[in-house]
């Protein structure tokens, strides 16, 4: 079995500047870390994680909780932060707090009992959760929300604008009851998505009108039942925006168990791209969100507050892209628009 030695004589450095590379340390020329990694590679080097975890009092994985493993948005965002890791040397465990502040008390519970190296956390905002983990010294990563109670690196998108830019859309194709339905009243994407649809209506001289706007959870299930709800209000709302991709299809299901048509009855425009959005009939108009981007620019993230705890928190925001397809278009002759 090769050694550290072996691969430093192989790539002509030292054992120390193996280790930095392997260890996923950014302090090394990059020509050098190539060869690094390719003399590692071409050797078949497996690092003693057992030794080197009781050296650190530190295993090499991170964890990545997500708060729903059903969500698609989460898959392409895991695959950003994988690939990441898998070049530092990092490997994935993937946990799912399904939404609920108990599994997520026991995931961190968890990840503090096998020293974990970092987490990357879609979080809950309970209470005192993540405050454990910053004063364990873990680093941590927040991604598609905001930590309420604490300051760290996070990751999101300009969720306000997207839902205005969607929401005026909508005004603009002459849709005159336009309603919102949108997750939790805890969680920040919920409220900035929230704040964007308020935003565009008091652009277009509207006043928002709270009978228009459910709260829910980011489920199918939650997105049926508020569309429902909606469609029982008399006047009916005639568009809806729906500020995640699981809630888009609970409310198109609800409309067509209701025997209503798309766009004719109701305009529909949704926020995270659908998967086969464009296999639907009519296709659905969306917001995409970077999910890859997401995972990638976390799990970078990671690397550098591993590497220096001391830096201050960051918040990077990225762009999201307008999808217009023909659910939120009046004519039925117009089909895309970029």
């Amino acid at each position: 079995m090769a050694t550290i030695y072996d691969v430093a004589r192989r790539a002509g450095v030292s054992a120390s500047t193996v280790s930095r590379v392997l260890n996923g340390k950014q302090t090394v020329d990059a020509q050098l870390a190539d060869r690094v990694r390719a003399a590692a590679t071409e050797l078949d080097y497996r690092p003693n994680a057992l030794a080197r975890s009781l050296r650190r009092s530190q295993t090499h994985l991170w964890a990545v909780l997500v708060s729903d493993i059903n969500n698609p948005f989460f898959t392409a965002l895991v695959r950003g932060v994988e690939d990441v890791a898998q070049q530092a040397r990092y490997s994935v465990v993937l946990c799912n707090s399904d939404e609920s502040p108990a599994k997520e008390a026991d995931y961190i519970a968890a990840i503090l009992a096998e020293q974990m190296a970092g987490v990357i956390v879609s979080p809950t905002n309970q209470p005192g959760h993540l405050a454990q983990l910053v004063s364990a010294g873990v680093p941590i990563v927040a991604i598609d929300r905001r930590a309420e109670e604490v300051e760290v690196d996070t990751v999101t998108v300009d969720n306000t604008s997207a839902a205005e830019l969607a929401t005026a859309h909508l005004l603009d194709e002459g849709f005159t009851r336009v309603a919102c339905i949108t997750g939790p009243r805890d969680v920040s994407t919920a409220e900035e998505r929230l704040e964007g649809y308020r935003r565009a209506l008091r652009a277009a001289d509207r006043k928002p009108d709270p009978r228009l706007v459910r709260h829910t959870d980011f489920r199918e299930q939650g997105g049926y039942a508020a569309m429902g709800e909606l469609l029982d209000h008399t006047p009916r709302p005639d568009a809806v925006f729906a500020t995640n991709n699981l809630l888009t299809v609970g409310a198109l299901e609800c409309l067509v168990d209701r025997g209503l048509r798309v766009p004719a009855d109701v305009g529909v425009f949704g926020f995270d791209d659908v998967p086969c959005a464009t296999l639907i009939r009519p296709p659905l108009s969306t917001i995409t969100q970077p999910t890859y981007e997401i995972g990638r620019t976390a799990a970078d993230l990671l690397l550098r507050r591993v590497e220096d705890p001391s830096r201050p928190p960051s918040v990077t925001v990225l762009p999201t892209e307008l999808h217009v397809r023909a659910s939120s278009l009046r004519s039925r002759t117009r089909t895309s628009a970029g």
